[in-house]
């Protein structure tokens, strides 16, 4: 075989794409000559020679190019312990190592002799981090071929800024269609997000997407029950869980209202939600998009119920912090996530996104969907969310239990796939023996297998009040860190939170001197607005998230934000108890003015100091 054919292929496929200044083996940028000056593949400290290499103009970023002429040379698919000249794929990772301290790189990898069997690979090294991720088409799986830099650029960046506007625009959009539903179709709390849920599932369905207009009142009604049957189908899903789903949206066939024509001839109300949900929905539910959108419309439609939604339990996590779960801990493609309190699978969807992008082929994404993602669901309805969730994002929903954490059945399974890390927000102020949210941490921690971790966000009444339950933990796990989070991330629901990390089945004292890490979480840059809630209107979150995690990994003890500290069960669990101000940083100002503020407190009260001396 021949290398240099596989170089043409690719070469030729280049100046196709309108790729210019495209060197070979040796760049003409002097930086890019300077990182690969040392960078040989087989470690000898010569000069790094890709087969390309092309730094586009007016920007940070640079492409390498690797070329093998046998496909079974393409990738060694071991992430630790790359063999550089060997194959194609490490040898472009190789390269990309050496220059993503000043690029963003993106590295290629092609293998093959003709235009059939050409295998291409794509992956982006962001500047100044660790770890590469490989490149994702636009519906989620692996790009295999070459394109565009502007293509490259809108796959690697989805930019931060435009995904928040776009999510603020699901927002009002969800406001509005709850209005429409209330006044025009009448259905329940409940029926709402199913009813969105089920019209996303239909229109996965290209015969029932392509057709729905030809078809109004109940005929369309039927055609959408029908899709999301066969959709359901389609997935594998076990025949008792599939019987409940299908049950659970029984309710659109037969729904007095939906199906009603509009007034002066207008369409049915099921027709105009079915039109507005495709033109304004569609495109977030993919693997492109982390952020649970059904979740969204459940907590969206939560907030018009009567009653006390945090009575019920509910009390969904926001997606930045779902997203933080996933980087608190290294999920890898082989990783086993739980979520024994699963809801919308707003934890898993994040630790599929976060899995997914560190897969190195079609293989690796199969494996994270089919095997890697595992959780549970008391509430019928919920567990139907949760697992079209996990459907429209392309399987992963046949390991969703339906049924109670606690069930022996469920976890014997659970603790046969000797699963890595538990992502978990409990139901919170549950009332009866056994359902209190350190239960269902202590419950949890025990499918895990030794060493796994859990983390869970909970109440900050947990960390700081006496419980049997905490002497149960720490005689066999240990709590490797508690964060206090900011009073109103569950906005509007007052819930004031902290996040718990505990090791499973190391008991807490199995170090003598063991110390717990403690963070004071409070600040997350987020705001509240009347018409988007809290959301990160200034762009502080990056990073804002980024010092969390480095404090936290490096276990950093930082004056007025962290500390570490030896506890016991019945200690309180929380920062602010063992915190000490940092009286350095106080300036003469700082003191003056305290006490003019003092002063007119007095002023405007002076009533209550009467008699003071």
């Amino acid at each position: 075989m021949n290398e240099r054919i596989t170089e043409d292929l690719i070469k030729s496929r280049l100046k196709e794409l309108g790729y210019k200044n495209i060197d070979e083996q040796k760049s003409t940028n002097k930086k890019v000559q300077e990182l690969l000056k040392t960078a040989s593949k087989n470690g000898s400290g010569s000069v790094g020679r890709p087969e390309f290499i092309i730094v586009e103009k007016n920007s940070d970023y640079v492409i390498v190019v690797e070329c093998k002429p046998d496909t079974k040379f393409h990738d060694s698919e071991n992430q630790t312990n790359r063999q550089a000249v060997k194959y194609a794929v490490d040898g472009a990772l190789h390269y990309a190592s050496k220059l993503k301290d000043f690029f963003n790189v993106i590295a290629i990898a092609a293998s093959g002799q003709n235009e059939e069997e050409l295998i291409i690979s794509n992956y982006f090294w962001k500047k100044g981090t660790e770890e590469c991720s490989v490149i994702l088409d636009k519906k989620g799986s692996c790009l295999s071929s070459i394109v565009d830099f502007k293509d490259y650029k809108k796959l690697i960046e989805r930019d931060i800024a435009e995904e928040e506007l776009s999510f603020n625009k699901l927002i009002e959009f969800s406001r509005k269609i709850h209005e429409y539903m209330y006044a025009n179709a009448k259905l329940s709390e409940a029926e709402k997000p199913l009813l969105v849920s089920g019209i996303l599932i239909a229109l996965n369905n290209q015969g029932f997407k392509n057709s729905y207009k030809n078809y109004e009142g109940n005929p369309l009604a039927i055609q959408l029950t029908t899709a999301i049957q066969t959709e359901l189908k389609s997935a594998n899903i076990p025949d008792q869980k599939l019987s409940n789903m299908i049950h659970t949206y029984s309710f659109i066939s037969n729904h007095p209202n939906l199906s009603v024509e509009g007034i002066n001839g207008d369409y049915s109300p099921l027709r105009h939600i079915i039109d507005k949900i495709k033109e304004n929905v569609s495109q977030y539910i993919t693997s492109e998009h982390n952020y649970d959108a059904i979740g969204h419309f459940y907590g969206e439609f939560l907030k018009y119920t009567g009653g006390d939604k945090k009575g019920l339990g509910i009390v969904l996590t926001p997606r930045h912090i779902t997203n933080l779960f996933s980087e608190l801990v290294t999920l890898t493609p082989n990783t086993k996530v739980l979520d024994t309190c699963a809801g919308t699978a707003g934890f898993l969807i994040s630790a599929m996104s976060k899995m997914t992008s560190k897969a190195t082929g079609e293989d690796d994404i199969i494996n994270i969907k089919k095997n890697c993602l595992y959780g549970v669901e008391l509430q019928p309805n919920m567990y139907t969310l949760a697992c079209a969730n996990m459907i429209l994002r392309g399987d992963g929903q046949a390991n969703i239990y339906q049924g109670s954490c606690f069930d022996e059945s469920i976890t014997k399974e659970l603790k046969e796939k000797e699963i890595d890390y538990a992502f978990i927000n409990p139901p919170y102020s549950q009332k009866g023996v056994g359902l209190h949210e350190l239960d269902f941490i202590y419950h949890t921690l025990n499918i895990l297998k030794p060493g796994g971790k859990l983390i869970t966000i909970v109440p900050m009444s947990c960390a700081i009040q006496i419980h049997k339950t905490k002497e149960k933990l720490f005689k066999k796990h240990r709590l490797e860190a508690v964060m206090s989070m900011p009073d109103e991330l569950f906005y509007p629901v007052g819930t004031v939170t902290c996040i718990m990390v505990f090791e499973a089945h190391i008991p807490h004292d199995t170090e003598e001197d063991y110390k717990t890490w403690f963070g004071y979480w409070k600040k997350d840059g987020y705001v509240k607005s009347k018409k988007f809630g809290r959301s990160d209107m200034n762009n502080e979150w990056d990073a804002i998230k980024k010092s969390w995690l480095e404090a936290y990994r490096n276990k950093e003890t930082i004056p007025e934000l962290s500390i570490k500290v030896k506890v016991e069960a019945n200690d309180e669990w929380c920062a602010e108890a063992y915190l000490e101000t940092d009286y350095s940083t106080l300036a003469e100002e700082d003191f003056l003015a305290e006490v003019k503020k003092y002063a007119l407190f007095k002023l405007a009260n002076a009533e209550l100091f009467e008699g003071e001396v």
